[in-house]
């Protein structure tokens, strides 16, 4: 399901996966994997290079910035999780402004 405006979390229970177009500020949530949230969004017009992976539970409103489709050496991000502060800030801001009321 691609995001673009404010969404509420209600019926994704404890824990969703989400992939964030930091470029075009929406995102995919409630795939089984990230890269099936990665295609959805790319089907849609987003590039692969703007494309984060996350996981948020809604209860307590927690973000976490681990997918392995952060995995990406040749940008820097040698991990799971984004390293770098400047996009894990634009991910944490698309997705409270999209899903956090």
């Amino acid at each position: 399901m691609i995001i673009r405006e404010k969404q509420a979390l209600e019926h994704f229970g404890d824990f969703v996966k989400v992939v964030v177009d930091i470029d075009r500020t929406i995102l995919a949530m409630g795939c089984e994997l990230h890269v099936d949230c990665a295609q959805e969004l790319e089907q849609d017009g987003s590039k692969p290079e703007h494309l984060w992976g996350a996981n948020v539970y809604p209860i307590s409103k927690e973000i976490d910035f681990v997918s392995l489709i952060n995995i990406r050496p040749a940008v820097g991000n040698r991990a799971m999780e984004i390293e770098k502060p400047e996009i894990r800030s634009q991910v944490e801001a698309i997705i409270t402004n999209l899903l956090f009321p």
